[in-house]
């Protein structure tokens, strides 16, 4: 089933996640309180982005040789509906890791959507709830560099550059100006070892 849920292309959502992961681990370098991660070397071929928000809602995105399939989990919306055993059967084969992965939890599910390689549009999973949370819990990854900075300094509680921002969001190389644009105490070598495992390009030394 095609659903009108707006998300970018398989490309373009890897991009966002990985600038999601950036910001966040130069805003919070502790690990428990970030909301978004991004894994470059989840497994062979195979990258991995997830956002928890620390009260039992998150999201879990993978992206492999076919295609990408993200999958999540409003706990305040989850019904007894046949969600998790839908995505089993009508998510492609072709996505066996995902479907088989223990740390996604994919007993629990609210939503979850797919696109292969080759797609012009992603897939709705059918069965889950009329209220899914997707909305909501997607919707930084369409916003653009102005929303995450609404939303960061909502959570964060601290100015947030936009100038920095946007430059995270196309990917400009990290540098020390930037991490410091955005987190005047970061920790340069450290930012930059998160830079590496979420797969963000660094600038020249």
């Amino acid at each position: 089933m095609k659903d009108s849920l707006d998300l970018p292309s398989i490309p373009e959502l890897r991009r966002v996640t990985q600038s999601l992961a950036m910001l966040d681990a130069i805003l919070s370098p502790e690990w428990d309180y970030r909301y978004y991660s991004f894994n470059s070397a989840w497994g062979s071929g195979e990258e991995m982005a997830s956002m928890r928000n620390g009260s039992g809602d998150d999201w879990f995105l993978l992206l492999d040789h076919a295609g990408a399939a993200i999958k999540g989990f409003a706990h305040e919306l989850a019904d007894t509906s046949l969600l998790s055993q839908n995505i089993q059967t009508q998510v492609p084969t072709d996505f066996s890791s995902f479907l088989n992965e223990p740390a996604f939890s994919m007993q629990h599910a609210t939503f979850c959507y797919w696109r292969k390689t080759g797609d012009s549009a992603w897939s709705k999973v059918d069965g889950g709830p009329d209220h899914d949370g997707a909305d909501e819990m997607l919707a930084l990854l369409g916003s653009g560099p102005s929303g995450y900075k609404e939303w960061a300094e909502d959570y964060y509680e601290v100015p947030v550059a936009v100038d920095a921002v946007t430059a995270l969001f196309a990917h400009q190389p990290l540098s020390d100006s930037l991490i410091l644009a955005l987190n005047p105490d970061a920790d340069i070598d450290f930012t930059y070892g998160q830079a590496q495992e979420i797969g963000y390009p660094r600038g020249a030394p």
